[in-house]
């Protein structure tokens, strides 16, 4: 993988609910791009959720990391790809999926962090 941008936050563990922002292309095909909206996508980390090499990654990073991952189409949708649906363009049968992931929090994490701080 490459990085980025570095952060000092804590790392996820597994089970816990992580925010992240990410986007996808496979070759030149964006495929996802979630970096513009008003909110991270959640997902629990170790669930399953996301692709295997973007789970494989996540439990590595810490809160403010930005990475961009370059996943083997054995690591991302295999051999069956993925077909295109609404919004969603065709990724080809073991494409590398060049995978731009950033951790924005920890919600069950959070509390302490303000503790930490201070709250003026």
């Amino acid at each position: 993988y490459n990085i980025i941008k570095s952060g000092d936050g804590p790392k996820p563990t597994t089970g816990e609910l992580a925010a992240i922002r990410f986007k996808a292309f496979a070759g030149s095909n964006k495929i996802d791009d979630i970096f513009d909206t008003p909110e991270p996508y959640y997902t629990r980390v170790g669930s399953g959720g996301m692709i295997k090499g973007v789970e494989s990654t996540l439990p590595l990073m810490r809160v403010g990391d930005r990475w961009e991952l370059t996943i083997p189409g054995s690591l991302a949708f295999g051999p069956k790809g993925r077909p295109s649906s609404a919004g969603k363009p065709r990724i080809p049968s073991d494409a590398t999926i060049i995978f731009e992931v950033e951790m924005v929090g920890l919600p069950g994490k959070e509390p302490e962090l303000i503790d930490l701080i201070g709250d003026d």
